[in-house]
């Protein structure tokens, strides 16, 4: 794991084997989304379905979490 810097306007410099690896040009757009505590930058991809898939942590389970919803809505 690598670690960047956070500059004065949130910016954050992405290392440079990363950006090779990824194809991430300037000017490239890239996804950024927050889970739980986590943010992930998601790099432009043919398949973005196919590359998502298993990214996300397994906890908090987001389908426990709508059951929990469901049955306080019930219980009410």
């Amino acid at each position: 794991m690598q670690s960047v810097k956070v500059l004065a306007k949130g910016q954050v410099v992405i290392p440079a084997a990363i950006r090779k690896k990824y194809s991430i040009q300037p000017g490239c757009k890239i996804q950024i989304f927050e889970y739980g505590n986590l943010i992930f930058l998601v790099p432009p991809s043919k398949d973005p379905i196919g590359q998502a898939m298993g990214c996300l942590p397994p906890n908090p389970s987001l389908s426990e979490e709508l059951l929990k919803e469901r049955r306080k809505d019930f219980d009410e």
